[in-house]
């Protein structure tokens, strides 16, 4: 999916440009950096864009607190899992450093049961919450990447066909032959072009 040719660059806020056709969570978060085959456009330019992003992936219920070095570490990590989609995607050798990035989110997806008392009742079994829930949405992040790309699952991540479309995407349909991010974006326009150039002929 295009970004106006005439946006300003670099982005001052990047909500704007979030799109939701990833189909995974991990892969939505790959899909924060946009235009990779041309631009390169940051779409996570700020910690309030990265405490906005993990609310509106639903991932925690409130904005985080999000500094400048948890920015940096989401990116990292976004960027290990683009590495492991492209090892994925391309016969590639696997990107042990990547995966080593992931892998060490992966302990604080886990939150300790907690055991309390109810006054006057049975004591009650209940998640524990998060102690840092920024990292915590990151770290969920992570689990749903280790889980697609260290399982069969990994046979349905896709790049999108588009020559002018970077969007990493989870394969859903029954026969796992989806080409397209999107078949009302990129796929309708790859129609277009294809019709365009058999009338030229």
């Amino acid at each position: 999916m295009d970004l106006p040719e005439d946006l300003e660059l670099p982005l001052e806020r990047g909500a704007p440009w979030w799109y939701w056709l990833g189909g995974r969570v991990a892969l939505d978060f790959v899909n924060t950096r946009r235009e990779r085959w041309w631009r390169n456009v940051e779409t996570l330019v700020t910690p309030d864009d990265l405490a906005e992003w993990v609310v509106r992936a639903k991932l925690v219920p409130d904005p985080p607190l999000v500094d400048d070095r948890l920015l940096e570490a989401a990116r990292e990590l976004r960027e290990a899992i683009n590495a492991a989609v492209v090892a994925v995607t391309e016969p590639a050798e696997q990107p042990v450093r990547a995966l080593a990035v992931i892998e060490r989110w992966l302990p604080e997806a886990l939150l300790a049961d907690r055991l309390s008392a109810d006054p006057g009742g049975p004591a009650v079994l209940t998640a524990g919450a998060p102690k840092n829930a920024g990292r915590y949405a990151l770290a969920l992040v992570a689990r749903d990447a280790a889980e697609m790309l260290g399982t069969e699952q990994r046979k349905r991540v896709r790049v999108c066909a588009s020559e002018t479309c970077s969007a990493r995407f989870y394969d859903r349909s029954r026969a796992g032959g989806r080409r397209w991010c999107s078949m009302q974006g990129c796929g309708n326009v790859a129609k277009a072009r294809r019709h365009r150039a058999r009338q030229a002929r």
